[in-house]
This record gives C-alpha cells, sequence and structure tokens, in this order.
C-alpha cells in the first residue's frame, strides 16, 4: 500500500512492517531454514562422508555447526551421545536426527537416506565389478589419497570437539581412561559407554558443577543457532513426545521391517538364500553397538562357514569398499548380501540375485536405525534439561574423545604402514607396524591435509579434491604404489 504524499510512516508501522517481512520466512517448523537448502546440504554432507564414524561425525559437525550454524554445540553432542548408546551407524542416526529436528520425518528421512545413497550406489557399482571381474583395484586408484585428508578431519574433529568437551580434570581423566580401555585392552564399546555413563551418574552428587559440562541450554554465543531458537522459542511441534505419537512411530516402522521378513519366509521358505540375509542381518541390526569393527568378525565366521556366503578374505575387499567410498561403514553389509545371492540366485539371473539381495541387506540395516530415532528421539530432546541425564551425557562425551582418539591413532597407523600386527603382551594388546612397509606418500599427503585444514584454514572440500587428486597421480604413476 502506498502512503500519500507528504504523510511519513510512524516508528511504530515501520517496526510491525519489518516484522511482518521477517515472519514470512518463518516456516511451519518454526525456523528460516527452508526445506531446500537442507536437502543441498544433507546432499553435501553425504558426499562427504568418507572415512568411517568419526570422520563422519567431524564433517557433520564442521557444516552443521561450525559453517552452518544450524545447531549448537551443545545439542549436537546431546544427539551425538544418544546416537552413540543405540545399535548401528552413530553417523547416520546423528544426521537424521538432526534432519528431524529441522523438518520432521521428512527431514530424518531425507537426511538418513542420503547418508546411506552414494554408498549404496557405490559399493553396488563396486559388487557388480568384483562379481563380474575380482577386481576391485579401481577403488584404489579413485580413493587412495582420500583417506589422507580424512585423517586430518578426523584429527580436527579431536580437537575441537576435546576442547569443548573437556572442561576440567575429570572429563580429561574419563577420556582418558577410555582411552586407554578400548586402544590396549579392547574393553567393548557399549562397556565403555554405559561406564562413562555410570560415573556421570555417581559424578553429579559428588561435584555436580564440573560434571555437567554438556548442559540443557545453549551457551550465549550459540543463541542464533537456528534449531535451538526454534526448540527455545516454543516451536517445534513437531518433537513433542507424546504417547500417540511413540505408537504412531512403531506402527509405521515395525511393519516396514518385519512384513517383509515374513513375506520372504513364506513365499521361499526359511532356507533361501533371501530369507536367510533378511533374517541376520535384521538380527545383526540390534547388536551393532560401537560400529561396523564391533561385529565385523562376528559377520565375517557367519558369513564364511556358517552360510558360505564369502570366500575366505573376500570380508577385508568388502570392508575396503566400504571405507573407501562415503556412506557408514556397516554398509558393507551390502557387499556380503550381494556375493550370497550372487552364488546362489535359484531361478534367477546372479547379478539380478545380488543386486535385490543388496537392497534387501541395506532395507533391513537401516528400517531400524530411523525407528530408533524417531522413536527416542522426542524423549531425549525432553530430558536436555535433567542435570542427572546432563552429567552422564557429559561423561560420555568425554569418554567419546577418547574413542575418536583411538580410532585416529588406529587410522593413522594403518595408513601409515601397508602391515601392522596386534600382538598382546602383559594383557593388553599393542598395535606394532612393520617399519619396513612405512607408506611414505600417505603420510606426506596427510601431513599436507593436516597442515593446509589446521594451519592455512582450507576449506574441507579442496582439501579432500586435491588430495584425491594427488593420491590418483602417484597410484597411477608407480605401479607398485603400497596397497591401503
Amino acid at each position: 500500500m502506498q502512503a500519500s504524499p507528504g504523510s511519513s510512516s510512524s516508528p511504530d508501522s515501520t517496526k510491525r512492517n519489518t516484522e511482518e517481512t521477517e515472519g514470512t520466512n518463518i516456516n511451519e517448523f518454526g525456523h528460516q531454514i527452508s526445506f531446500a537448502e537442507a536437502l543441498r546440504v544433507w546432499l553435501r554432507i553425504a558426499m562427504l562422508s568418507f572415512g568411517g564414524p568419526a570422520g563422519q561425525i567431524a564433517v557433520m559437525h564442521r557444516i552443521l555447526v561450525d559453517e552452518k550454524r544450524w545447531v549448537s554445540e551443545n545439542r549436537f553432542l546431546h544427539a551425538l551421545n544418544y546416537c552413540m548408546v543405540l545399535p548401528g551407524p552413530e553417523a547416520q542416526q546423528l544426521a537424521t536426527y538432526i534432519g528431524w529436528l529441522l523438518h520432521g520425518v521428512k527431514g530424518g528421512l531425507v537426511a538418513g537416506g542420503l547418508f546411506v545413497l552414494p554408498g549404496f550406489l557405490s559399493i553396488l557399482a563396486l559388487s557388480v565389478l568384483y562379481a563380474g571381474f575380482q577386481d576391485a583395484s579401481l577403488v584404489q586408484a579413485l580413493f587412495f589419497g582420500i583417506k589422507a585428508a580424512v585423517l586430518a578431519i578426523v584429527i580436527q574433529a579431536v580437537i575441537r570437539i576435546g576442547k569443548r568437551a573437556l572442561k576440567n580434570a575429570y572429563m580429561y581423566a574419563l577420556a582418558a581412561v577410555a582411552f586407554i580401555a578400548i586402544f590396549f585392552f579392547a574393553v567393548p564399546f557399549p562397556v565403555v559407554i554405559l561406564s562413562a555413563a555410570f560415573i556421570g551418574l555417581l559424578g553429579r552428587h559428588v561435584d555436580p558443577e564440573r560434571f555437567v559440562v554438556i548442559k540443557g541450554h545453549s551457551a550465549p554465543e550459540d543463541v542464533d543457532q537456528a534449531i535451538d531458537t526454534m526448540m527455545d522459542g516454543g516451536g517445534a511441534q513437531h518433537t513433542k513426545a507424546t504417547r500417540k505419537r511413540a505408537l504412531n512411530v512403531l506402527a509405521v516402522w515395525l511393519p516396514l521391517w518385519f512384513i517383509p521378513l515374513i513375506v520372504l519366509a513364506v513365499a521361499l521358505g526359511n532356507d533361501n538364500v533371501f530369507t536367510q540375509i533378511g533374517f541376520f542381518f535384521s538380527k545383526l541390526a540390534v547388536v551393532t553397538f560401537g560400529g561396523a569393527y564391533s561385529v565385523l568378525a562376528y559377520m565375517a565366521q557367519e558369513a564364511v562357514q556358517n552360510y558360505n556366503w564369502l570366500a575366505p578374505g573376500e570380508m577385508l575387499d568388502g570392508l575396503g569398499m566400504a571405507e573407501t567410498t562415503p556412506g557408514p561403514l556397516i554398509q558393507v553389509v551390502q557387499f556380503v548380501g550381494f556375493m550370497g545371492a550372487f552364488r546362489a540366485p535359484g531361478t534367477l539371473d546372479p547379478f539380478t540375485a545380488g543386486i535385490l539381495a543388496s537392497m534387501l541387506a541395506t532395507w533391513v540395516t537401516f528400517v531400524p536405525c530411523f525407528l530408533w530415532i524417531f522413536l527416542g528421539a522426542p524423549y531425549v530432546e525432553r530430558l536436555r534439561e535433567n542435570l542427572a541425564v546432563s552429567a552422564a551425557l557429559s561423561a560420555v562425551t568425554a569418554a567419546v574423545v577418547g574413542v575418536m582418539l583411538n580410532l585416529a591413532i588406529w587410522f593413522a597407523v594403518h595408513l601409515a604402514f601397508g602391515e601392522v600386527n596386534t600382538v598382546r603382551a602383559f594383557g593388553m594388546q599393542l598395535l606394532v607396524p612393520t617399519w619396513s612397509s612405512v607408506q611414505i606418500a600417505n603420510v606426506v599427503l596427510a601431513l599436507g591435509a593436516f597442515i593446509a585444514m589446521l594451519r592455512f584454514k582450507i576449506g574441507m572440500l579442496p582439501v579432500i579434491l586435491v588430495s584425491a587428486l594427488l593420491g590418483i597421480g602417484y597410484y597411477l604413476l608407480f605401479a607398485d604404489a603400497p596397497a591401503m
């Protein structure tokens, strides 16, 4: 509406018009981040999700907390701690959680689904190559340099999260004990996390000020984070925990998980390879605490000795594919399912059977992940203000820093040396590299990536791209390039 000549707008009307203009940018979820913008960011994260959970969490932290400022440090760590105690890939579940906070179930599906999709397509193509030609060297040429950049990202994540989580001597001690327990004594990951939570609960009564590090409310510098502003402003009705909502989630996701299994068992019988794959990986989905490495030995033993899906040694080839392609390491289940059906296709073409089995293994592995998040996340959000929960999660966060340091060192040793042995001595397990197997190219690339990111603050994507190109060049120039 145009003002009449000679008139002027009053301060109140100007303020009201400004508020109305700004208000039009707020979506139904109570913030200004459009679904299209989030979609682009989740796709970017998915394409950069190399290096296992530590690297993937580092990528999300860098983009969502530091760059986009969509979520505060406290809320990010609170969500991460919940995902850490769930079975399944914690990085994919963390993406689902934050996507759900932003745009409800639709946002969670897109964030979690895109996190899996690039790896699924990559491993599917490589599985076809592997089964048809028994040659996965293309993976090595394409991803030779990427691991070096991923190591730099992991170390950066340990430093960043460590600075925020290790606020006092108690937290440093918890991180150190967690590192020693898992690195030297191979204490199971769930035991480390649950023990840290228990110590946090006790510590709240001993010294509450120092044990409550991950607080319910954001720090003053985090007040402009989109998700936190939405939640603290009384929006986000989609995150409210109710019994009706929980029952609706169960009514949708349990049938999505179990109906395909029942159909397979009825139509094909319990001895059919598709039925076996469906039930085996469903069982694996509820015991995969601590990521793919925690169940790799069990998976390999069952797949090789019990089901005869794989030949000895092929599990490592599949893990190599999962390690050098984007997405969760547990995506190795797709390769196992593909090879199992490829070798027992029944009346189907072997490649058709393998592709269908890949889809089935992926489905029963990740449907439970969405169930855990959509069912439990509203209650986890409601418990953010509970001091006992905050103390427990603060202790868990400190322990996670130790776990991430363990992963960083394990990753660095295997990146720097072509041959690494695990030796037991004095009740401990030690990583003993063969010094003659040092891989100079990997070390130089990793140091270059580390200096570029931490000293010169060069962006993650340019560092990954340059590392990949340098790695490809080195691998193609030298026929005796060390295996990754």
